[in-house]
């Protein structure tokens, strides 16, 4: 089947507010080539658990290419039209299984030698999209904060490395209620500036009291839907013949309920997104610090909040595969801090690289703090680059100053 053939009730089995999206849209779609397509029906079948900033960059796609004349429709996709499918491919039932139809579209455009082609035809429609339609600046300049080293009593070593050309070096905070401080000031934020899914707060460990206005996600919090990950991953690598490709397909299917995460007045939207950290991130089951990056970076890339606070808690220390990925191993887990407190202070630089790839970035403010001890560093507008201070201060004080 062609995207020319497409019919509204063949997405009866889409969720309320992406069927109605889809077929608002029909006309546009029925123009659009097959190597692109599914990639964007990817998007929209899972559109009722997107975050607001998702939807509405989703919204304001469709609506630039339903603007253009159908000439213009042929122009803007003409090189993904040039792409060669399979028949396999064309007869494959891309409508119900999307994401199933893009890995399958990835390992043919790999043996023909086409995924050059295909990114750059990716890229050009990017680029033409940011000119149409561009990003949006946040209401709010972003405040980004990481918390490193939990449970590190000393380390000789100079930290922040990466992000000291940046931003001002603080060695006399005052370490006292520190976390306390800025956990209340993004609460506060967060009070003073209201947006679904605009603030939050992740930790790697056992998360605080959280607020209700921060959108909260936690390592431990997890515990009981990593088990059962865990559980079903090891049930599918013992299956004859499941390789890395139909593993991740399994994963891929996954949902909230299939992992014990479903219950009375959930947020649907934030357990979807739980789900994904799991099932898409390397090591993200196993390893806090990993989690705590990589949900990070995906909330950044999908909520795009303009507050975001994340904690770095001891993971466990590296072992087998086998006895990582084992759910009943019964001994408690051996912790690393030192090793933690590295893999943090890296983490807190992608995080800072990834909050300035969003819009407003030359506005944003970032702070990251070694837990417990008189170190910080501040990047930021008001904030000198590649400066020190060895002034006592607490960390409500830098606060003040990053404003």
């Amino acid at each position: 089947m062609l995207p020319s053939d497409l019919k509204s009730e063949m997405f009866a089995g889409y969720a309320v507010e992406a069927r109605k999206i889809v077929t608002a849209h029909l006309p546009t779609l029925r123009q659009m080539p097959l190597s692109v397509l599914p990639g964007l029906l990817r998007e929209l079948i899972s559109f009722d658990f997107k975050f607001p900033a998702e939807r509405k960059a989703r919204e304001r796609e469709l609506d630039y290419l339903g603007s253009l004349s159908q000439a213009q429709l042929k122009e803007c996709f003409h090189d993904f039209s040039e792409i060669r499918l399979s028949r396999q491919l064309e007869e494959f039932e891309w409508v119900k299984l999307p994401g199933q139809f893009v890995e399958r579209l990835s390992a043919q455009l790999w043996s023909t030698h086409q995924l050059d082609a295909f990114r750059k035809a990716s890229s050009d429609y990017a680029d033409r999209l940011r000119a149409a339609v561009p990003p949006e600046p946040p209401p709010i300049p972003r405040l980004g904060i990481s918390v490193i080293g939990q449970g590190v009593t000393s380390y000789g070593e100079p930290l922040f490395r990466k992000l000291r050309p940046h931003g001002a070096y603080f060695s006399g905070i005052k370490p006292e209620n520190g976390l306390r401080q800025l956990l209340d000031a993004v609460a506060v934020r967060a009070k003073a500036h209201p947006l679904s899914y605009g603030h939050w707060y992740v930790d790697g460990g056992e998360a605080f009291a959280c607020e209700p206005v921060l959108a909260c996600v936690s390592y431990e919090g997890l515990a009981g839907a990593r088990a059962a990950l865990l559980r079903k991953m090891q049930e599918q690598i013992e299956q004859p013949g499941m390789g890395p490709e139909a593993l991740r397909s399994f994963l891929a299917q996954l949902r909230p309920a299939d992992l014990g995460m479903e219950r009375q007045g959930a947020d649907e939207v934030l357990h979807r997104f739980e789900v994904s950290v799991l099932t898409e991130g390397s090591g993200t089951q196993i390893f806090s610090t990993v989690f705590a990056q990589w949900a990070a970076r995906e909330a950044l890339r999908r909520a795009q909040p303009v507050t975001m606070l994340v904690r770095f808690a001891p993971r466990q220390r590296q072992k087998p595969m086998n006895e990582l990925l084992s759910a009943s191993a019964k001994a408690p887990a051996e912790v690393d801090v030192i090793g933690s407190l590295v893999d943090g202070d890296f983490a807190a630089y992608y995080n800072w690289l990834n909050q300035q790839r969003l819009v407003g970035a030359e506005q944003s403010s970032f702070l990251v703090w070694f837990e417990g001890h008189s170190q910080a560093l501040a990047i930021g507008p008001t904030m000198a680059r590649g400066t020190e201070s060895r002034s006592a201060a607490d960390l409500q004080q830098v606060l003040g100053w990053m404003s």
